[in-house]
């Protein structure tokens, strides 16, 4: 089959690879019907992030089961399922309470030995556990099923934000981040039921869809410039709710320079840098909170779902360009120099 791989820094292939295929009782093959480019796989792309060469990449995907092991009880060969960014086997203590992502037999796609989703189809390790059905009908709607990938990652990446932030009805929520997770957040926000949502971002195309998801104030500025325009924004008070969705130190000290005095910043954005941005006696004087990190997703997926296919909720327009397989080499150029926000792939 055909799928994605990282040579280099800079050097992503599509290449010939062994067939997926049932190697343990629990598994199945899924065909992928869409899958996409993370933000978070620039961090291997631009070398930050170490990959052996040769290595699979890309962790979104959603598609149909071709194939289950002996074991599988809950899914069948035809069945439409989306995936979540880490398989895990739903019966773990850190599962039972909804800590998918802390599974002692998890495990992340495309890690050395496994397939990524930026391929024609994947081995699905503990599939009962990580894979979740979808109705059939969605396959012949393609703007549906484009809203339902967003499930696999950035959909439920910005909702978890948005819980560790403390969003609730009536609150006052900003978002640090353009890209597809600081979006979504800003669609999660209001979800929850924020009154008011500020989106930090200075890419128009960007801003515009944050203002599409519900945002109703938009800061151009960064750093100390953007701490003082939220502020000026919120009577010198700040945010009640921060979703923080970048991972630099100057986004984090961002995040706590706009809450407000006993306010939360819910943090996702995949860390990297040298320094975390956070000052603790700061956080001690203010009261502020901090919660976040890998979001479990599986364990929001159910809920998520339902709002999408209800139409409670579109993800679907972070996704700005779409490719081929093959043409997945072009769209990681693409959002590595921001000329795509998120780059939908259509094997």
């Amino acid at each position: 089959m055909r799928a994605t791989v990282i040579h280099a820094p800079h050097d992503v292939r599509v290449e010939e690879v062994p067939d997926a295929a049932v190697r343990l009782p629990g598994d199945a093959v899924v065909r992928v019907l869409r899958a996409c480019i993370c933000g978070s796989d620039l961090w291997a792309y631009r070398g930050e992030a170490q990959r052996v060469p040769g290595q699979r990449i890309g962790h979104e995907f959603l598609g149909v089961v071709e194939e289950t092991g002996s074991a599988v009880s809950g899914l069948r060969a035809g069945d439409l399922v989306v995936a979540p960014f880490m398989w895990s086997d739903g019966t773990c203590d850190h599962c039972s309470e909804g800590l998918y992502t802390s599974c002692a037999d998890g495990g992340f796609w495309g890690s050395v030995g496994h397939d990524g989703g930026q391929g024609e189809a994947v081995r699905v390790p503990h599939a009962d556990g990580t894979l979740v059905r979808l109705p059939a009908e969605a396959a012949s709607d393609d703007h549906l099923l484009t809203g339902l990938l967003a499930l696999s990652d950035v959909m439920g990446t910005g909702h978890h934000a948005a819980l560790g932030a403390g969003v609730r009805q009536g609150a006052t929520v900003a978002v640090v981040g353009d890209g597809a997770v600081g979006l979504c957040g800003v669609l999660a926000a209001r979800r929850l039921g924020a009154e008011r949502i500020i989106a930090l971002g200075r890419h128009a195309a960007r801003t515009d869809i944050a203002k599409l998801f519900g945002a109703t104030d938009v800061v151009a500025e960064r750093g100390e410039a953007a701490v003082a325009a939220v502020r000026e924004l919120t009577r010198g008070f700040g945010a009640h709710a921060v979703i923080e969705a970048v991972g630099t130190e100057q986004s984090m000290r961002t995040a706590i320079g706009i809450a407000r005095d006993g306010g939360s910043v819910g943090y996702v954005g995949v860390p990297h840098g040298s320094a975390t941005g956070i000052d603790l006696d700061v956080m001690f004087d203010r009261n502020i909170s901090l919660r976040g990190g890998v979001a479990p997703v599986r364990a929001y997926i159910p809920e998520l779902l339902r709002d999408v296919l209800s139409g409670a909720i579109d993800p679907a327009p972070v996704f700005d360009r779409a490719v081929s397989l093959e043409g997945v080499p072009d769209g990681y150029r693409a959002m590595d120099d921001r000329s795509a926000l998120k780059v939908l792939i259509k094997p």
